[in-house]
């Protein structure tokens, strides 16, 4: 079969959680039997085509397209409160968008619920995305690097934060804690994908200004395993996601991960990771090194359905179906 993988992942997009989810499914689908894969291919005759974006590229590739059209749906109205300006104006055109596909991928049970509330004729399936447990996982050189780098002591407690700089990623919250837990190195990873769109701009670069010498922020990092690996806690402090890739990655790399009380990922992680519902709560976990032990024990196995060798092949599956049907 032939299938063309379609994502709008260039230049400040590329490390945006969804870029990431589809290049990792493009290069292993690649390595799968009866496959023809391409990406981001405007002329071909493919039998379907995966959209992981609906941006002004993917919309107007869209037009021109044959064979079935997939789309995952990596991004959903409730994500963007917090996140994107205009958030309220840009949320109503998801069903008219979501209605142009002959089939929408799910990651999680709370997005499938979403979408099928937006769009309940379209048909769904729910598939996580998947990451590449053999890059994500701990590595002792590149946590030497990775420290060396940014001038930190190797017996230095390091909490590590991966996402867009926007309130919807609780960056409010990391910069709370990071003062008030000036013993601790706490890491940013990410930037602001979206520029000056992006939700609080302004007052997010005048307070990071303000941040005293225990905080990092490194914008985009090519190899991003080096900050897993360099660090000792995962925090996560989003107040809503689909999915949570980035969860997946830190428990892969064995990373004890302290993540906000949300439903998402309740339902998706359950006692995998250990949960806050305010900066008390957080502020206790941190400190908590006997449970951050026996979380970070059992934090790589918990991985184990996300693998993309196993994702990857339920893609296939999935594609098979939409094609033959």
């Amino acid at each position: 079969m032939k299938v063309n993988i379609f994502v709008e992942d260039f230049r400040f997009l590329r490390y945006i959680g969804c870029a990431t989810a589809a290049r990792t499914l493009y290069n292993h689908l690649a390595r799968l039997p009866d496959m023809e894969v391409s990406r981001n291919q405007y002329l071909g005759d493919f039998d379907l085509t995966h959209y992981h974006t609906f941006g002004p590229w993917a919309m107007y590739h869209l037009k021109f397209t044959n064979g079935v059209k997939v789309l995952t749906a990596h991004s959903t109205p409730r994500l963007n409160d917090g996140n994107v300006a205009f958030a309220k104006r840009i949320n109503t055109v998801y069903p008219k968008i979501y209605r142009q596909f002959d089939h929408i991928i799910t990651i999680s049970e709370p997005c499938h619920r979403e979408v099928e509330q937006l769009v309940p004729e379209i048909p769904k399936t729910l598939i996580p995305n998947g990451i590449d447990r053999e890059y994500f996982k701990r590595d002792n050189k590149k946590r030497r690097l990775f420290r060396n780098e940014y001038g930190i002591d190797p017996d230095q407690k390091v909490v590590l934060s991966v996402g867009q700089q926007t309130p919807r990623k609780g960056i409010y919250d990391f910069l709370k804690l990071a003062n008030q837990h000036p013993d601790m190195t706490w890491v940013w990873v990410g930037g602001f994908p979206y520029g000056t769109l992006s939700k609080d701009y302004a007052k997010i670069q005048m307070l990071k200004t303000h941040c005293h010498e225990n905080v990092i922020f490194t914008g985009v990092i090519d190899d991003i395993s080096r900050a897993y690996s360099g660090a000792d806690v995962f925090f996560m402090p989003s107040h809503a996601e689909t999915f949570g890739l980035v969860i997946v990655e830190a428990l892969s790399a064995g990373l004890p991960v302290i993540a906000r009380d949300i439903f998402e990922f309740r339902e998706i992680f359950g006692d995998s990771v250990l949960f806050f519902s305010d900066v008390g709560e957080a502020q206790d976990l941190l400190t908590d090194d006997a449970t951050l032990r026996r979380c970070a024990a059992k934090a790589r196995a918990s991985t184990e359905g996300y693998d993309i060798t196993l994702i990857a092949k339920r893609h296939q599956e999935l594609y098979k179906e939409l094609i033959e049907g």
